[in-house]
């Protein structure tokens, strides 16, 4: 088919156009049509696909069939339009509310629009700048990695010494249900207080209870979906004990006995291979995450139409859809083997769509400021690269459908992606360590705390002595 199509400057996220068909196309439109309704329908005294044009107007209307026409002739020519403007529309092309059928044996020309992917300036056009932890593994890393290990043979035993309760402190409760409660009921639970697992209130009232005290605690639940308004819940809370944790040092005789190496030195050595090795799998994706991260937040505009971001959500979902059909697995029991809802699933697909639609943007100012282009060899390879034997006929198929301007705009924001990877400035960071200094001094702002509550219960303790007469 040919066509002549003129289009506008964008404006609004939305590019006009005028499209011109020629009457040649028309023509062969409305013998389609014709053919088509013949072969369709039964028409008395004629056979399938012999009926007469005049049979066919007095019985379905020539308003219908040119309406066919009309509908068949657009359609062919959107995927067209789209190649010839090498742009990827949001939805489909929109021709208005009213559009008026062709006419034999005249060029076809009629007004229409198309809804563009949001565009938006970024405040710097310069790398980006990352943090980034080291290749190799670190003295924390591996520090770490010793104490998950360690932490596996902690055991717990009750503490000693009589003090108040204090956050991030383990302790063992029983509860009793006073009013709606019966689902905490237990005689021994041990709870790590301020580490979120229970309700808030509960974990908050336990703060200053000491082994004996025993207190009612009244909350109302946070609301789920099987149950959007919790009623309010009474517990009587026993604190029976105050837990410590005891957990081995590492030792030549433990690294040999509990995990199978010669001592402490290979143990180590063993550990930061593994962790090194885990680095050159994950290190270029987190790379690119950060980037993409520190590259999106300098969008200067993030107020993006709805019907962009659905079209980001419908893709999205139709891309895991698809690999889970690959993989033989039902969206159904993809939900269930996470624990999760259809609920909670599409808002986090909704949520990943938003973030990937403001990727999308980000990379495609880089792409307008460095005039990133595709080149037809750049096609080739990216098939060949996926597999596709028959490169031709491929692109023939992409073509018709209307998807090469998809496929270039893929490529170009790949280009995009790796100069952005490739440029960034990177500062190496030893997250770990870094993460290991915060916990240390929360560590040391609760002992002190348990020191300033131990010494306020002496002193309690001691004033309520009487003095020797």
């Amino acid at each position: 088919m040919n066509i002549t199509v003129d289009a506008q400057e964008p404006k609004d996220d939305s590019l006009a156009m005028t499209l011109t068909i020629p009457a040649s196309e028309v023509d062969r439109a409305v013998k389609n049509a014709y053919r088509t309704i013949s072969n369709r329908y039964n028409f008395q005294g004629f056979r399938r696909g012999r009926t007469p044009r005049p049979v066919i107007d007095a019985q379905i209307g020539r308003e219908a069939v040119l309406a066919d026409a009309t509908n068949d002739l657009l359609n062919d020519a959107e995927p067209l339009v789209l190649d010839e403007l090498d742009r990827v529309p949001v939805g489909r092309l929109e021709y208005g509310d009213d559009v008026k059928p062709v006419e034999e044996h005249q060029d076809y020309v009629i007004e229409a629009t198309m809804e563009l992917t949001p565009t938006s300036a970024l405040t710097s056009y310069d790398p980006v700048a990352i943090d980034m932890p080291p290749e190799e593994a670190t003295e924390a890393e591996v520090d770490s990695q010793v104490n998950l290990l360690l932490s596996y043979q902690t055991h717990f035993h009750d503490a000693e010494e009589v003090r108040p309760v204090v956050d991030r402190d383990f302790v063992t409760v029983a509860i009793e249900s006073v009013k709606g409660g019966e689902r905490y009921e237990d005689e021994n639970r041990i709870i790590h207080v301020g580490a979120g697992l229970y309700p808030e209130d509960l974990e908050r009232e336990l703060v200053g209870m000491q082994a004996g005290d025993v207190k009612e605690v009244t909350f109302t639940p946070k609301a789920t979906e099987s149950d959007p308004e919790p009623d309010e819940v009474t517990l009587k809370v026993t604190l029976k004990a105050i837990r410590e944790q005891h957990t081995p040092e590492l030792t030549d005789e433990l690294a040999h006995d509990t995990f199978g190496f010669d001592d402490v030195a290979a143990l180590r050595e063993g550990l930061a291979n593994e962790i090194a090795e885990d680095k050159k799998r994950r290190l270029p994706q987190i790379k690119e995450e950060r980037a993409l991260i520190a590259l999106t937040e300098r969008l200067e505009r993030t107020d993006f139409p709805q019907s962009y971001l659905d079209d980001c959500y419908n893709e999205l979902i139709r891309q895991v859809v698809e690999d889970l059909q690959r993989q033989g697995v039902s969206l159904e029991l993809f939900l269930q083997s996470r624990g999760i809802t259809a609920q909670q699933f599409m808002a986090d697909m909704r949520s990943q769509a938003e973030e990937h639609a403001k990727q999308s943007v980000a990379l495609d100012a880089i792409v307008a400021e460095q005039g990133i282009d595709v080149t037809e060899d750049d096609l080739k390879a990216e098939m060949e690269k996926a597999g596709v034997t028959d490169i031709e006929g491929f692109t023939k198929s992409l073509a018709s459908d209307g998807r090469l301007p998809e496929l270039r705009r893929t490529l170009r924001r790949s280009k995009a992606l790796e100069w952005l990877v490739d440029t960034a400035e990177v500062t190496e960071v030893d997250e770990v360590a870094r993460e290991a200094e915060r916990t240390a001094e929360e560590v040391e702002e609760a002992a002190d705390a348990v020191d300033e509550a131990i010494g306020e219960a002496v002193e309690q303790a001691e004033a309520e002595v009487p003095e020797a007469e």
